[in-house]
């Protein structure tokens, strides 16, 4: 019998004193522009049915993504986010735009931690509700444009002799909310798969999830590290009341390079925590807006 994502995690068992988190899309690779702008973003306007305001869907839906401080939260969460936005927004209200309710999608989020494809899939088998079919027919997209377009980018600079230096040292985990089958795609293309013990993506639940099973009560906690570079990666480590290490958006090859010649060490030596912590989540905090400009 084929075990379940959260078995999978829960199963999980330490081969190393260390254990370090890793998140994928913009943080490992500088993938969150193309993926957001070229991919989910076309496929957001077409699928939505808002050609009659693309110019103001895609702000919107590149400032829930990219530029603000829901960058790199799930795809259905971003998708409500977005519209819920647009249909508050006055360009959208003036042109009388047709902007899908979320209802339905806030109830399933609310419901579902393994907000994925698969999910939503067994969840539409009882429940025939169009704004979710047409959530599902848009995600869908989604995965074969990336898998069409989306291919041939390198970790940042830094970020590969991050992963060989840790190797000896700590349990490494993809902790992302991209597909599983997207993230192995890239971590095999790039030759990095070798140096992580498990690759969690969304169908594994929420990255807080990820934590929680495969690594919190294993470890100390001033021993287990999240790597990311969205608030919502520095809120899954916090909740579990483990430690942040942020790429900064925008600044990412000197999020790494720092990484690999001081936060890493200092990891080690068990002198991140604390006054080195805070520092670093100040300077993070201040790198991604709230709110919008509009």
């Amino acid at each position: 019998m084929t075990k379940e994502p959260h078995d999978i995690l829960k199963s999980f068992k330490p081969t190393k004193e260390f254990f370090i988190g890793i998140d994928s899309d913009g943080c490992a690779f500088d993938s969150m522009e193309i993926k957001h702008k070229e991919c989910f973003c076309p496929n957001f306007i077409n699928h939505l049915e808002l050609q009659k305001v693309s110019k103001y869907a895609r702000e919107t839906w590149e400032f829930v993504n990219l530029y603000s401080k829901t960058r790199g939260c799930n795809r259905f969460l971003a998708i409500k986010t977005a519209l819920d936005f647009l249909r508050t927004r006055k360009e959208v209200i003036g042109r009388n735009a047709d902007i899908m309710e979320t209802s339905a999608l806030k109830k399933w989020i609310s419901k579902e931690s393994k907000l994925g494809n698969p999910s939503l899939e067994e969840y539409l088998k009882n429940n025939d509700i169009p704004e979710l079919q047409k959530a599902l027919k848009w995600s869908l997209a989604v995965n074969k444009t990336i898998a069409n377009m989306v291919h041939g980018i390198p970790p940042f600079p830094y970020m590969r002799e991050s992963l060989v230096k840790l190797f000896d040292k700590a349990d490494a985990m993809v902790i992302s909310q991209t597909p599983v089958e997207a993230l192995i795609r890239e971590w095999e293309e790039n030759d990095i798969l070798k140096y992580v013990h498990l690759i969690a993506g969304q169908e594994f639940g929420t990255k807080t999830e990820h934590i929680a099973l495969g690594a919190k009560g294993k470890y100390p906690d001033n021993k287990i590290l999240m790597i990311g570079d969205a608030p919502g990666d520095m809120q899954a480590a916090k909740t579990n009341g483990v430690l942040f290490y942020p790429i900064n958006p925008a600044n990412e090859e000197a999020s790494w390079q720092r990484f690999l010649e001081e936060a890493s060490d200092k990891f080690f030596a068990g002198e991140f925590e604390g006054e080195y912590e805070e520092k670093l989540i100040k300077e993070f905090n201040n790198c991604l807006p709230e709110n919008p400009s509009w």
